[in-house]
């Protein structure tokens, strides 16, 4: 048990049955009444993002997670098989609970969390920035590149990216996993 006082970005807490990690809080002293904690907490399963309001001193179920790193092997199915970095056991995670799974590679490392006293996978992560080859984008005409405008580009793993004119099939290209948006070229 914590108090809510002492919620953090990255906090996890079990509240009516269902576990949510803290992405945003903020310590309110009124000028009347008591101080509180507002916070914005994100449901580990389906992602939905809800507002709480906590008073200082109330009691709160936090749950241990742990953060390990993973290697992807290959996709079975509707399930993903990672090889712990340590121990070399391999596990399968739902694609469902993989954020930026369209953009994940062989070999690629990702982050995953897991309840610390029940040993449950809750999600797993892929780095913020991947770099992943152009194998397929039509090519782009000479003097279109007045205005800011993209064309789309399938990447080695299959997933279409929004990329500009410039971007020629065989280039690198780095993408932002959370959303799938072009960063940038890789040299």
């Amino acid at each position: 048990m914590i108090n809510a006082q002492d919620i953090k970005n990255g906090t996890c807490i079990r509240m009516d049955g269902d576990l949510y990690f803290c992405i945003e809080f903020l310590h309110v002293k009124p000028g009347k009444g008591n101080t509180f904690m507002r916070t914005k907490l994100k449901n580990v399963v389906d992602g939905r993002v809800l507002e709480r309001r906590f008073n200082i001193g109330e009691k709160l179920e936090d749950v241990r997670v742990e953060r390990r790193p993973y290697q992807f092997l290959y996709m079975d199915g509707d399930d993903a098989i990672f090889m712990n970095q340590e121990t070399y056991e391999q596990i399968p995670i739902s694609k469902e609970l993989i954020t930026g799974e369209a953009f994940m590679k062989e070999g690629d490392v990702v982050e995953v969390v897991s309840d610390a006293s029940t040993e449950t996978i809750l999600f797993a992560e892929m780095p913020v920035k991947t770099q992943l080859k152009v194998t397929y984008s039509e090519p782009g005409v000479k003097g279109d590149t007045a205005t800011n405008t993209l064309k789309p580009a399938t990447v080695e793993t299959g997933a279409t990216v929004r990329v500009p004119l410039f971007v020629n099939e065989g280039e690198i290209i780095e993408v932002d996993t959370r959303d799938g948006s072009y960063v940038g070229r890789v040299r």
